[in-house]
């Protein structure tokens, strides 16, 4: 929606864009609560916003100048519906849908904003999800995203993406976003959900639209899908009947999407081609090791250490050395990965991470060490983002009491 109005109404009025799909949603929010939700729920909202950008496009022609694509046709009757609606078309919109990503980032911004940038105006996120996502302060998140806005709106028009330089430039940071879409998706920071399934679909679709792009068909843009099918294929055992989150190693693999599995093993090996290799090869490498595994103690833990370290030479990350420290406990036991984790550089910034205490946790448990680790689930439990994760810390509490 915002993507088709900006081009409608033009990048300077992109206020009035997200006024426009705010409206939408608020007669959504009205209408449904007394006919009940549509069977095409994308449909009615598409709709909606087509009907009221002619509204508007009727009042305040004369008053604002509007995209110059529409030209003339916004200014006769007879035109100006059947222009709105041809840009509302399925072609059109996932034309502007990939034009909106790439307009966000522009090169006078930080790679930083231009990815809250996507997350906020493309996929729908709330200052306080990119913040999540970016691991940073809402207060500054909002600035940057504010700042961000007002030099869009400067650009004049949206991206061209017939442009193949300038579309290979901004590529890995529109790649970078929809990284963090799925992340946010599968085991992001919501209040509500500890799995989003509907932003890991989006994230997944826009990798597609991304890929059926001639210049966007590389092969870090094959390795990021392949990375977020093999992800996806666990999604159905993430989360158990009662809706209780279900720790990886208890999951039933036998829930696992088999066809994602294989859908991102092509995707891979069509990755493998050319003399790129990045971050999301390796994360692939890692999911796919996983995907074929039995049972968690099948697992070739010696091929997903090593492709940790190899992911550390790459990409520096408390996050990544943590998970590499649970992988040697996999491989050398519980008193190796607390070695490990206890070597882990800037660790202070894992403190507001509750699978960080919670990771401390399973290793003393595994130890013998009941106390110690109950102590660490329960700080795990204060720093808990929804409710969901708040009761699987209980529960392992609870696994850490004598008998």
């Amino acid at each position: 929606m915002v993507a088709v109005l900006t081009r409608i109404f033009g990048v300077q009025h992109l206020a009035l864009v997200e006024d426009v799909v705010q409206d939408a949603f608020c007669q959504a929010l009205d209408v449904w609560k007394f006919r009940g939700m549509p069977d095409n729920p994308r449909a009615w909202l598409m709709t909606c916003a087509k009907n009221r950008a002619i509204d508007v496009l009727r009042r305040e022609r004369r008053a604002r100048r509007f995209e110059t694509e529409l030209g003339s046709l916004a200014e006769s009757e007879w035109t100006l519906v059947p222009a709105v609606e041809e840009r509302f078309s399925p072609e059109a919109l996932e034309g502007d849908l990939l034009r909106t990503m790439f307009w966000c980032c522009d090169p006078q911004l930080s790679e930083r904003a231009q990815v809250a940038l996507i997350l906020n105006v493309v996929c729908g996120f709330s200052a306080g999800e990119v913040a999540g996502a970016l691991v940073a302060s809402r207060a500054a998140t909002e600035k940057l995203i504010s700042r961000g806005k007002k030099v869009l709106a400067q650009a004049g028009r949206l991206f061209e993406v017939g442009d193949r330089a300038e579309f290979s430039a901004r590529l890995p940071v529109v790649q970078r976003a929809l990284y963090l879409l799925f992340n946010e998706g599968y085991h992001g920071a919501s209040a509500e959900s500890v799995v989003r399934a509907e932003l890991c679909r989006e994230a997944m679709r826009l990798g597609a639209l991304l890929q059926e792009h001639p210049t966007g068909d590389t092969g870090a843009t094959r390795a990021l899908r392949a990375l977020m099918s093999l992800h996806a294929a666990r999604l159905p055992s993430r989360v158990g009947s009662e809706g209780q989150l279900v720790a990886f190693f208890e999951q039933d693999r036998a829930r696992w999407d088999r066809d994602l599995i294989a859908a991102g093993e092509r995707l891979l090996e069509q990755a493998a081609t050319g003399a790129e290799l990045i971050d999301y090869h390796v994360e692939a490498a890692i999911a796919w090791v996983h995907g074929h595994a039995p049972t968690p103690e099948e697992t070739d833990w010696a091929a997903i250490v090593s492709l940790y370290d190899h992911l550390l030479e790459m990409h520096p990350s408390p996050v990544v050395a943590l998970n590499r420290a649970i992988a040697i406990a996999q491989q050398q036991g519980p008193e190796r990965g607390l070695e490990e984790i206890q070597a882990i550089a800037d660790r202070e910034t894992l403190a507001v991470y509750p699978f960080y205490p919670a990771a401390l946790g399973e290793l003393e448990l595994r130890r013998g060490r009941r106390r110690a680790a109950r102590e660490h689930f329960l700080r795990a439990h204060a720093l808990a983002r929804n409710p969901t994760e708040r009761r699987f810390f209980e529960e392992r509490m609870e696994a850490c009491s004598p008998g």
